[in-house]
């Protein structure tokens, strides 16, 4: 059975304590530090790894080219450093970022984007620790798509218009929600509630309001003592 590493090593310690494969190379989880969605699955080196921990941004061995790999060189969407975790095994790294855009090649905020089509009886139900992690996963999408603006996307096109155009969209589904429950169309009324909160959440990015902090004033007036 193999050794735990013990806990707490430093920056200077973690590469003589790592279990690195027969390539030298530990395979390193990339997650964004705001949302923790999975970003990139790469590879680092001795040489890789030091040079993450003295830059404060990742950097990968490509197994692909055999080469050092500063993310972001050349695009420009490093990933700056926020902690760097290690397994029990000592054989995995994850890194937590801020990422100025883009993890994948293909322009996607994630690599994972490419979800299986699982039977019906093996999706787990949705848990409340979990029932809103899409509201993350969205706002996380419509912030790179603010830095990207990638051509032909609607999230662009508002940005682009700017505010006025966000705030003419808001009040737009307001309107569309409001009929909607007037008409007691539930199947409306969904369709209606989600555009509603995709277009608030485009407010909230270009006004650079974190949903964080609608979530701590709700939690803030939800702990104050009820009156009724």
């Amino acid at each position: 059975m193999s050794k735990d590493l013990e806990q707490g090593l430093t920056a200077e310690q973690l590469p003589e304590q790592l279990k690195w494969n027969e390539q030298g190379l530990v395979a390193t989880i990339v997650q964004d530090a705001k949302t923790l969605e999975v970003l990139t699955l790469a590879y680092v080196n001795q040489e890789s790894l030091q040079r993450s921990i003295e830059s404060g941004e990742t950097w990968f061995w490509s197994r692909s080219r055999q080469e050092l790999w500063h993310k972001g060189a050349t695009s420009g969407n490093v990933q700056k450093i926020v902690s760097l975790k290690y397994d029990c095994d000592g054989d995995a790294l994850v890194v937590l970022v801020e990422p100025a855009g883009p993890a994948c090649h293909t322009g996607e905020v994630s690599c994972f984007t490419s979800a299986v089509d699982l039977p019906k009886a093996a999706q787990p139900p949705v848990t409340a620790a979990g029932r809103f992690d899409v509201l993350a996963e969205l706002e996380a999408v419509i912030a790179e798509r603010e830095v990207s603006r990638p051509e032909g996307a609607y999230t662009t096109y508002l940005f682009e218009k700017g505010v006025d155009k966000i705030l003419k969209k808001v009040g737009e589904e307001t309107a569309e929600t409001i009929i909607a429950a007037k008409n007691k169309d539930n199947d409306e009324l969904r369709l209606e509630v989600s555009d509603l909160l995709y277009h608030l959440l485009v407010l909230l990015q270009e006004r650079k309001l974190p949903l964080d902090d609608i979530m701590s004033e709700l939690n803030r007036r939800h702990e104050r003592p009820r009156r009724d």
